[in-house]
């Protein structure tokens, strides 16, 4: 944590310079469907001789109106922004500082999040692989997936020539003539092979999130796809080779991600979410969506008042999550590509609260239509799962918190990955985005 840390910290002081001392802070904002949920997050000294640490010192939420998001989407910048900033300066308030500089998830069924493999052959293969070659190919792998997630967008939204943007991108593994390494910099060889992973997403959803970062007057460090942020926030050595499945349950999409051998296989998006279940039972018993909502999370709580028919209601939001897991195994088909499936199923998401979603998974019959070796065991991922942040509000305590701290732990992340080919990627990020 001392080296993860220890970079951000020094640059954040440098902004700093010139106003009040006090300890480096950031924010994480998680753009939510149902929710705008702020972390202020200072870096401060640990136990003497033990550097820095990562501490949540604030943190706020404000629901969000129905026609201000809509499938993890802005569709009210306006709202949006003055949602965000009310959250946000509920968690500077009770963390008595003010961030300059955040981190934003992006979600949605229109951002793409795959791992693709890409293979180029040098001209030179004697010659040692310098920082500039390395960002030739790394660019150069970028265009292809680019050129692929534009033809899967145009042709799952229906709009042809839709502008396509890379969000970001993490390089999984780095070959030279098969072999592994770390740092090919200084390598000599003949081949070089790239797993990238990468997000996409339309150019009107990303450039929505970069407005509200300017007009809340904060620095962006990254747009960061949130399933890839949750699916990655777990210590590797907790989920060993097999890995595992992340369904991150949100109001108004489930984010399903896959990750095999400590490395993201890909991440999908479904249009369904706690929203959906509101609207099933306000459909199905004629109540209005607040109404439907109270009830909901009642039900959730195993709280409904006895004038409510218990027995109707609870069948109901059943059969709506049945529906629901069949979206989710469509997903889980799609990212197995054929290949054996991790027997482990992590939850998040405030919408993993109803225990349908995770009685529907527990089911018999569902998982023995997809490769997986055995029924995979359901479990459910936590704020305090989150490696490398301490919660300092004590407030943290529900799945709904995880997404805001795991975009907090990439923060941290992102800023210490300095080696060459994370400078390549960077680079590359920087001319497929918005972002200069």
């Amino acid at each position: 944590m001392h080296g993860l840390v220890g970079s951000m910290v020094a640059r954040l002081r440098r902004r700093r310079a010139g106003e009040a001392a006090g300890p480096a802070a950031l924010t994480a904002l998680d753009v939510g469907t149902e929710f705008a949920k702020a972390l202020v997050v200072a870096l401060e000294p640990a136990a003497e001789g033990e550097g820095v640490m990562a501490v949540v010192r604030g943190a706020g939420r404000r629901r969000q109106g129905l026609s201000h998001m809509q499938s993890g989407t802005v569709t009210d910048i306006d709202a949006v922004v003055a949602n965000c900033r009310e959250a946000l300066d509920e968690a500077a308030a009770q963390a008595g500082l003010k961030p300059r500089a955040a981190v934003i998830g992006i979600a949605g069924e229109l951002v793409k999040g795959t791992t693709s493999s890409g293979t180029v052959r040098r001209t030179d293969p004697k010659l040692p692989l310098s920082e500039a070659e390395l960002e030739r190919i790394v660019t150069q792998v970028q265009g292809e997936a680019l050129d692929e997630a534009e033809r899967r967008i145009a042709w799952e939204s229906g709009v042809e020539r839709l502008d396509v943007r890379l969000v970001h991108a993490a390089i999984v593994e780095i070959k030279i003539d098969g072999y592994g390494v770390s740092n090919p910099i200084g390598f000599t060889g003949a081949q070089v092979e790239l797993g990238v992973f990468n997000a996409f997403a339309p150019m009107v959803h990303l450039g929505a999130l970069q407005s509200v970062a300017h007009r809340l007057e904060l620095e962006l460090l990254g747009v960061i796809a949130e399933p890839y942020a949750v699916a990655t926030c777990l210590d590797p050595g907790e989920m060993g080779d097999a890995g595992a499945v992340f369904v991150d349950v949100g109001g108004g999409t489930t984010d399903v991600a896959l990750v095999r051998q400590g490395g993201i296989a890909g991440t999908k998006m479904l249009a369904l979410g706690g929203r959906a279940f509101t609207r099933g039972l306000a459909e199905r018993f004629g109540l209005s969506f607040t109404r439907a909502e109270v009830l909901k999370l009642a039900a959730a709580a195993d709280e409904l008042p006895e004038s409510v028919p218990q027995h109707d209601l609870r069948g109901a939001l059943a059969e709506d999550a049945a529906v629901w897991r069949r979206g989710v195994e469509l997903m889980i088909a799609d990212l197995a590509d054929g290949e054996l499936l991790p027997a482990r199923i992590y939850l998040c998401g405030g919408g993993a609260e109803l225990p349908q979603i995770a009685g529907v998974l527990g089911e018999d019959d569902w998982w023995k239509r997809l490769p997986f070796s055995r029924r995979p065991q359901v479990l459910a991922l936590g704020p305090h799962d989150v490696p490398g942040l301490r919660d300092g509000t004590g407030e943290l305590g529900t799945r709904q918190d995880v997404t805001p701290m795991a975009l907090a732990n990439q923060a941290l992340v992102l800023d210490a990955r300095t080696s060459a080919a994370d400078r390549a990627m960077r680079q590359a990020v920087r001319s497929m985005s918005l972002t200069d």
